[in-house]
Parts: C-alpha cells; structure tokens; sequence
C-alpha cells in the first residue's frame, strides 16, 4: 500500500485535511504532519531561527509549531524511518489559481515535497463547501497515480470548483492565469487608537484565458497545472543582455 505524507496550511484542524485524510484512507497508508495554527499565506519560509515542536494528537495526526514546509520538511526528511511515496497539501479553504500560488502555503507543502525529490500534489477547493468533492478528485488522482507513476519530483495545482461530485464536468490541464495588482491595504485604528493595516483583496483577473486554470474552474472543471521552480523568464534574457550591453 502506497505511504502518504498529508499536511496544509489551515492548520491541523482543518476541515478540509480531515476531509483529505477521510477520502484517502482506505485508499493509502497516511501520514497527517500540519501546523498547529493557520499559516496562509506562509508561502515556502523555513523556521531557521529556532527548533520546532513536533506534538502527536488524539486523533494520529502531527502538529508542527511552524510552516507548511517545516511540516513537509519534518515529515519526509527524518523524523520517520519510512518516506513517503506522495506528498498531498490540502485541500485548501479557498482557490490557488493564477499568481496565487507565489503565496500560498498549501502549494509550498507540496513544493517542499518536491524539493525533497517525492512526487507531490496541491489540493483546493475553490470555495468552502463541498470538500467531499475535493476528496473525491484526490482519491481519484492517486488512484491514477497507482496505476501510471507520474515522473519523479512532480508537482501538480489542482483547483476544484466548489461543487457537488455529479455537477464536475471532468479534468482539464491548464497553465496558470495572473491577477493583476492587489487593491490598497484597508486601514485600521486599534482599541488604543493606532493606526494598523489589513492587507487587501487580490487583484482581478488579468489573465484568464481559456487554457488558464481560472478559466477551466469557471465552466466547472477540476483544474490541474504542472508547476516547476524555475523561475526563470527565458524569453527576456536576450533584451537584458541587450539592456546590459547598451550600458556597456
């Protein structure tokens, strides 16, 4: 039976990994390592400033006192003997589409994953509704992923529409859309009458065309994107180096 390392980053309490936990169990030999507090927004930082608790709960779960990717990092990389054969993150309380991903620690959970050279996949629900359906399309994921390994390090986005099961109309892979630029922070007077900031709503679509994962979601479609970390924009490097020889 395949072993697989589940965390996120709403935290271990979650509804949304329980609901994950739930669809896979009869499915593979989990592990659930997730903060012990909601780390939106956590992006891939790594607590290197001071040690970390890792504490066992009632329910078999593990609860890491820092990131998404301490979880993963502590979970695949020597805290058992047995690594993983998957890393899964989520399923998130909300969508990673587009520029999302930059930010989000449920993709993070899994980027570690890959970094540490497993096979790993992001999961959210676009919404806060119907988790089952999002557990339904993981179980349905590693059971392809039984069936056809995907190649080492692979990282997969999947977003799923906020749906019941029989209203998704299939699986479409996509690149990623963007946003455009976030609206301004929303200002704040705390009880002692200081002035404090809450960070904005994102941006509108910038792009979101038909083989965008904002697209694919819209008209009801389970969205799967293949991520990599380079993040390189090949296509500029010759009008920098231009740039550069015209300074020269």
């Amino acid at each position: 039976m395949r072993r697989l390392l589940l965390s996120n980053d709403d935290g271990v309490h979650a509804p949304g990994l329980h609901a994950l936990h739930d669809a896979l169990l009869a499915h593979a030999k989990l592990r659930v390592v997730a903060p012990d507090r909601d780390k939106s927004g956590a992006s891939n930082s790594l607590t290197l400033s001071r040690p970390l608790a890792l504490s066992s709960l009632d329910n078999g779960f593990y609860s890491v006192d820092g990131t998404p990717a301490d979880c993963v990092y502590l979970g695949v990389n020597g805290v058992w003997d047995e690594r993983p054969d998957l890393v899964i993150s989520g399923i998130n309380h909300g969508g990673n589409l587009g520029d999302d991903v930059l930010y989000s620690g449920t993709v993070a959970a899994a980027m570690e994953g890959r970094n540490l050279g497993m096979t790993a996949i992001a999961m959210s629900l676009v919404g806060n509704r119907y988790f089952e359906t999002a557990g339904r399309v993981a179980a349905s994921l590693v059971g392809a992923a039984d069936q056809l390994s995907l190649p080492p390090r692979s990282l997969l986005n999947v977003n799923v529409p906020d749906l019941p099961w029989e209203e998704i109309r299939g699986f479409r892979v996509t690149r990623l859309g963007y946003r455009g630029p976030a609206a301004r922070p929303l200002e704040v007077k705390d009880p002692r009458g200081r002035q404090r900031y809450w960070i904005a709503a994102v941006g509108e679509n910038a792009d979101d065309g038909p083989d965008t994962d904002f697209a694919a979601v819209e008209a009801g479609y389970v969205s799967i994107t293949p991520l990599q970390t380079d993040l390189t924009r090949h296509a500029a490097r010759d009008d920098v180096q231009d740039w550069l020889d015209a300074l020269t």
